[in-house]
């Protein structure tokens, strides 16, 4: 049976109640979400591999004669390939060259640019987890079990009058969250720290809180105002996939929808 839910005005009070679509319905998959969003991100792996000839670019003629230049007679060295590194006397600091089992030696089996990375996921299966994604948004438990401070919020997903798409001003944005009584959320999202690791030498130094997704119909100034709230994103209901809608793998994120969305995602019956 498909639920009622109420619809929030731009100034915090409740207004009518709508029926909510069918894809709220889903049953919860988090293994099936988990598989989407690994191969959802798996496309945007880059390709990586070593040169062509690296390790194999060494001069490795080393004699084996008594009295020629570079010889290893009479040292017992191995038969492996030496490249000389240092000339001390008469001896010659040596490491191996193009053997895979040596120091200095080549790699036997480089990563390579031609490997395609890239998961496949059946276009059923995707549609099903971003549905199951959907449907675990306004499961009150699981919402709350990822760490979003929903407060005194009793019932789940969050929908608002479709004016909200207009919003053009950050501090208006923050003022209806916090008269919905989402205030710790907002202060929570905030809070950042410093990531353990090289990861600080490599761009991403800081670890940051997941805040609320807001769901529109169409590009607006909401889409703008929004993104600067500390965490949240924004997205059209049309773009919505596994990954805006449970980062990292984990289902529940806290989700506002606009009554546009809503009417959108069930007229066009979208990833059904």
């Amino acid at each position: 049976m498909l639920k009622m839910i109420k619809v929030f005005s731009i100034s915090g009070e409740s207004k009518e109640k709508i029926r909510l679509p069918l894809q709220f319905n889903e049953k919860y998959r988090p293994d099936l979400i988990r598989r989407a969003v690994l191969a959802l991100r798996s496309h945007k792996i880059q390709p990586y591999g070593t040169k062509k000839d690296a390790g194999n670019i060494h001069s490795v003629e080393f004699s084996k004669r008594r009295r020629e230049y570079k010889t290893t007679y009479g040292y017992g060295q191995s038969r492996t390939p030496r490249k000389v590194m240092v000339k001390q006397g008469s001896r010659f600091t040596t490491m191996g060259a193009n053997a895979p089992q040596t120091v200095g030696g080549r790699v036997a089996h480089p990563p390579k640019v031609e490997k395609i990375r890239a998961e496949k996921i059946n276009n059923k299966e995707r549609k099903k987890a971003i549905r199951s994604a959907i449907a675990a948004t306004a499961n009150r438990e699981i919402v709350a079990s990822r760490g979003h401070k929903i407060g005194d919020l009793k019932e789940l997903p969050i929908v608002v009058e479709e004016k909200f798409e207009d919003i053009g001003k950050t501090k208006d944005v923050e003022n209806f969250l916090i008269k919905i009584g989402l205030k710790k959320e907002i202060e929570k999202a905030k809070e950042k720290k410093v990531r353990a690791g090289k990861g600080k030498m490599r761009g991403r130094k800081y670890k940051k809180k997941i805040g609320p997704l807001f769901v529109v119909s169409k590009k607006g100034n909401l889409m703008k105002a929004a993104k600067n709230i500390a965490g949240a994103d924004v997205c059209l209901v049309k773009d919505l996939n596994v990954d805006v809608l449970a980062p990292g793998t984990h289902p529940g994120r806290l989700v506002i929808w606009s009554e546009g969305a809503i009417k959108l995602l069930d007229d066009k019956k979208l990833f059904v």
